[in-house]
């Protein structure tokens, strides 16, 4: 019996100290970034273009029911245009998105979300708030989310409406601009994020 016990106080030392979440426990559950998707949305008088962006790093923490906190990182150096069937129109449109009259990509490689608060709602859906950090300007926001636990991971979907022009993304702004006509381009866009974690 003093063997058993004995064994398993290091199988459970052992789970702790590499991190590994215990099932329903509290994680951290370390995001599956090859699994988890992030696509964009910008509108502008004349239409919208569409693309995909791509995680770095990130992690979300549970109290074995729900969400209580998490952080993410966006890798912005890979910012794509999906609706561009032209690759050298793409790529010049890629490029002004990276450029200081948008994403300033060189310089700030890295925006970043770190989860403050989680409301539960009905169901599987809860209200995240939380600081975003673009550009180096860091901004609160709040959006709907829904959570899906799992004995060994969790899984969320979010749709999150970001004011460009909080963190100092002012080109074709209606806001900071005259004269602009149909070049109008809208202040808001739109993250749809996919968050897997586990393998």
């Amino acid at each position: 019996m003093k063997k058993t016990s004995t064994l398993l106080s290091l199988a459970i030392a052992t789970i702790l100290s590499t991190g590994v979440a215990i099932a329903g426990g509290p994680g951290p559950f370390k995001v599956n970034t090859a699994k988890s998707n992030l696509k964009w949305t910008a509108s502008k008088v004349t239409g919208k273009h569409e693309g995909t962006v791509k995680l770095a790093s990130g992690s979300l923490n549970s109290d074995g029911k729900q969400l209580t906190g998490g952080t993410f990182d966006i890798d912005m150096s890979t910012i794509k245009c999906t609706d561009i069937a032209d690759a050298e129109t793409a790529g010049k449109f890629v490029g002004h998105l990276k450029s200081e009259d948008f994403f300033g990509v060189e310089k700030h490689k890295t925006a970043h979300f770190v989860i403050s608060k989680v409301t539960p709602k009905a169901g599987n859906e809860v209200e995240v708030s939380g600081k975003m950090t673009i550009k180096g300007i860091t901004k609160d926001i709040t959006f709907p989310a829904t959570v899906v636990h799992s004995a060994k991971a969790i899984s969320t979907k979010a749709k999150i409406t970001i004011d460009r022009t909080d963190f100092d993304v002012r080109f074709g702004s209606g806001k900071f601009f005259t004269d602009l006509g149909d070049k109008i381009i809208n202040d808001e866009f739109i993250i749809d994020i996919d968050l897997e974690t586990g393998a």
